[in-house]
């Protein structure tokens, strides 16, 4: 007779912080992150990888949070909403240029999509060279997978060319 296994600790670095977890094998990363971690800033909107509110990076790279078990980071790195804005010092927050501008630029309104917006831009300019030109193909990339019901998307491609020229000037 073959146990067949219903939990599994999972050890992963979360937002930079090493993290041990037992959560049921099928249990979702989203929910893993929201119910059994507690970070609460993944967001999940339409539980089928469509709308990107669950966005989160694992290793660096964006992915749906709804669509992957909390299994599969077993090792890896995950960094969400929370773990963006970097320590300054001096025991306070110094947000990420992509939240600057998005705060600068009014580019969120009711907020529930923010964070998979906030992850993915993030993602996509720290993986660019800053001093080269953003083209509009590449803002579309980073925004065309998230969806919102409430900004009409100008702000957020504002802020994704104010967010991309503040990295540019710090370099």
């Amino acid at each position: 007779m073959t146990t067949v296994d219903t939990e599994r600790t999972v050890t992963v670095t979360v937002n930079g912080v090493p993290r041990e977890t037992t959560v049921p094998v099928r249990r979702l990363l989203s929910d893993a992150l929201r119910h059994d971690l507690g970070l609460t800033g993944t967001h999940v909107g339409c539980e089928h990888g469509v709308c990107g509110s669950c966005t989160v990076l694992v290793d660096g790279d964006p992915v749906r949070s709804c669509l992957m078990l909390a299994v599969q980071v077993e090792g890896r790195s995950v960094t969400t909403v929370e773990g963006l804005a970097r320590d300054d010092h001096r025991g306070g927050q110094v947000l990420h240029p992509v939240q600057e501008a998005f705060r600068e630029c009014h580019a969120l309104q009711c907020g529930f999509c923010t964070p998979g917006f906030l992850m993915t831009i993030a993602a996509g300019l720290d993986k660019r060279d800053p001093a080269a030109e953003l083209t509009e193909e590449e803002v579309d990339d980073m925004v065309g997978g998230n969806l919102c019901r409430c900004t009409g998307y100008a702000n957020i491609t504002k802020a994704v060319h104010s967010a991309a020229a503040a990295m540019r000037d710090a370099r």
